[in-house]
């Protein structure tokens, strides 16, 4: 039986498209043989559904997708199952045009082993909304073939740089829909979503120093969070969105405080003579991973969120910074800089084993999809700073390459209510 969803999303009156370069390498262990069958009604070119949920699935490296050959079936009552040999899963669909502006998009996905319907949902969405669609789709059929929830409606933010403007950009997770939230002639650095998906906090230098701004994304109102003297730098929220920890320099040393996120009850949570930054929440809201040299050399530290002693977490490669807990919390994610090269590593709490998942180069400022799955971080590609993604197993990289502009300080959003 169909099930109905409303799909409410972000809306933006902003550009929605930009033009980007994918290279992906690697594959998963097993690949699921999947087929996508063109729905009906859908435009045949890179932004209909179809293509969108094909390019979702390939992107992951876990799926096979398999080349439907001019069939294109759009109920399940309209499968041969012989038909369609060595294919595990088969998604097919139907796109109708409602009063109002809105559209209707009908879709079941099927278990060709089987012979049985895994998924079947009708969504409704505005018409401007149709990648939107798709993600949601890709998020369902993602979850059903591989039991953990999909990131295609996720979104992430970045710094991009052109001709010496600044821009802070929102994006779909797969790099197109590009936003602007803000455009500068100076220097825009770290930012950092709230828990709900609904604001940045960012560093801007439009006033020649470092300062702490907090923007919504559909209104664009933006409130100044910290400006005080010296340097106002590297905002993270709180897992519950009612504090952020934000590094400050107004007593001398570069030190991690806690704040409200109205900014109010200022308080710093560890102190000494040495350089601490990059402050990172863990899940639970007990403890936060942070950088710091009191080891001679930049290394990744943890402290408890109410106070105590820094424990050392790394100790390999020349240094090792800008930590990011994984959603569960068993791992973090940080760039390694060993032998000239910067790399992309995990390392596990427990077990304190730590693995490299990149070739190295320039590779900084990782942090994990919500899913935990994938890692997005900041590389290099003709001397242009790009974004691109490795598994948290290392084995399926990507590479996304925009036309112009030079692209850094990526982070990946949270998952967002439907």
């Amino acid at each position: 039986m169909h099930r109905l969803l409303l799909l409410c999303v972000l809306c933006f009156a902003w550009p929605a498209q930009a033009e980007l370069n994918i290279e992906i390498t690697g594959a998963g262990e097993h690949q699921t043989p999947v087929s996508v069958a063109r729905f009906a009604g859908d435009v045949p070119d890179a932004q209909g559904i179809s293509s969108v949920v094909t390019n979702d699935l390939l992107r992951t490296g876990l799926f096979k997708l398999i080349d439907p050959a001019g069939k294109a079936p759009h109920e399940p009552g309209e499968v041969k199952y012989v038909e369609w040999p060595g294919v595990e899963a088969l998604l097919m669909g139907s796109i109708k045009k409602l009063d109002g502006g809105n559209v209707s998009v009908k879709f079941s996905l099927l278990d060709m082993v089987r012979h049985t319907e895994l998924e079947s949902q009708v969504l409704i969405a505005q018409s401007d909304q149709v990648r939107a669609i798709a993600h949601r789709i890709s998020d369902m059929v993602y979850e059903r073939l591989t039991g953990s929830a999909g990131v295609f409606s996720t979104r992430i933010a970045y710094v991009s740089r052109d001709k010496g403007r600044f821009r802070l950009v929102v994006a779909d997770s797969d790099g197109y829909g590009e936003q602007s939230l803000l455009a500068s002639n100076e220097p825009i650095m770290s930012p950092a979503w709230s828990p709900d998906g609904k604001q940045l906090a960012y560093v801007s230098f439009e006033q020649r120093r470092a300062m702490i701004f907090v923007q919504t994304l559909t209104s664009r109102q933006r409130t100044l969070l910290a400006s005080f003297p010296g340097s106002n730098s590297s905002p993270a929220w709180s897992p519950d969105g009612k504090q952020i920890a934000l590094v400050l320099t107004h007593e001398g040393n570069s030190q991690i405080y806690l704040m409200n996120s109205d900014g109010s009850n200022l308080h710093s949570i560890i102190s000494g003579e040495e350089i601490d930054t990059e402050p990172n929440f863990s899940p639970d809201g007990k403890s936060i991973l942070f950088t710091s040299d009191r080891g001679g050399s930049a290394q990744i530290y943890r402290v408890p969120v109410n106070g105590g002693s820094a424990e050392r977490l790394t100790f390999e490669g020349n240094s090792n910074f800008s930590p990011r807990f994984s959603p569960d919390g068993k791992s973090f994610v940080f760039s390694h800089y060993d032998g000239g090269k910067f790399y992309i590593a995990t390392q596990d709490f427990e077990s304190m084993q730590m693995q490299i998942l990149t070739s190295g180069g320039w590779e900084k400022k990782p942090s994990f999809a919500p899913n935990g799955k994938l890692i997005l971080f900041g590389s290099e590609s003709q001397g242009r700073g790009i974004l691109a993604t490795v598994s948290s197993d290392g084995k399926v990289k990507q590479k996304m390459v925009a036309q112009f502009g030079d692209i850094r300080e990526p982070i990946w959003g949270p998952f967002l209510k439907q």
